[in-house]
C-alpha cells in the first residue's frame, strides 16, 4: 500500500483513480500542509525565543522558515531515539551535513533530505504527526463541504 493511501482515504480520494501527476501534486499540497503544521508546533515551542527577539512578524516568518528543519533534528535528537550517526544512516546523508544543518551553516538541504528528516519525524512522534493529520483533514473536509 502506497505512503498515501491511508491520508487519501481519509480524506475521501481515491489515489488509484489519480494519475501519477495527479498524485504528486497531491502529496506536494500534503507535504506543504504538514510543513505548516510543523512550523505552527515549533512557534508555540518557540513563543519566548520570538517574543524576546522582537522580530516583526515578516521576519519571524523567515526566521522560523530557515529553523524549523534545525528544530525538527533536535527534536528527533531528544527523543534519544536515534544518534546523529541513526539520522546520517536513516537519510542516507553524512552526518557533517546534518551537523551543518543543526548548527545553521546549511539553511536549504535538499528535498529529500528534508523529506527523509520528516518521515523519520514522523516515526518517532506519532503522536503529533496524528493531530496535524486529523487536523488537516479536518480541515479539508470542511473546506469541501462549504464549496456549493
Amino acid at each position: 500500500m502506497p505512503k498515501m493511501e491511508p491520508l487519501c482515504s481519509l480524506l475521501g480520494i481515491n489515489s488509484r483513480k489519480l494519475n501519477k501527476e495527479e498524485n504528486l501534486l497531491l502529496e506536494m499540497e500534503l507535504f506543504v500542509q504538514i510543513w505548516k503544521e510543523l512550523k505552527n508546533f515549533f512557534i508555540l515551542q518557540q513563543q519566548n525565543y520570538f517574543y524576546f527577539a522582537k522580530f516583526p512578524i515578516d521576519k519571524e516568518n523567515a526566521v522560523l522558515d530557515a529553523v524549523t528543519l534545525n528544530l525538527i533534528i533536535r527534536d528527533i535528537l531528544s527523543t534519544e531515539e536515534y544518534s546523529l550517526l541513526g539520522i546520517a544512516y536513516y537519510t542516507d546523508t553524512h552526518e557533517d551535513i546534518i551537523q551543518d544543518v543543526i548548527i545553521g551553516y546549511n539553511l536549504s538541504p535538499s528535498i529529500t533530505f528534508l523529506r527523509k528528516i520528516i518521515e523519520l519525524h514522523r516515526l518517532v512522534r506519532r503522536d503529533l504527526y496524528q493531530t496535524i493529520i486529523k487536523k488537516i483533514t479536518v480541515e479539508y473536509l470542511t473546506h469541501v463541504g462549504a464549496q456549493p
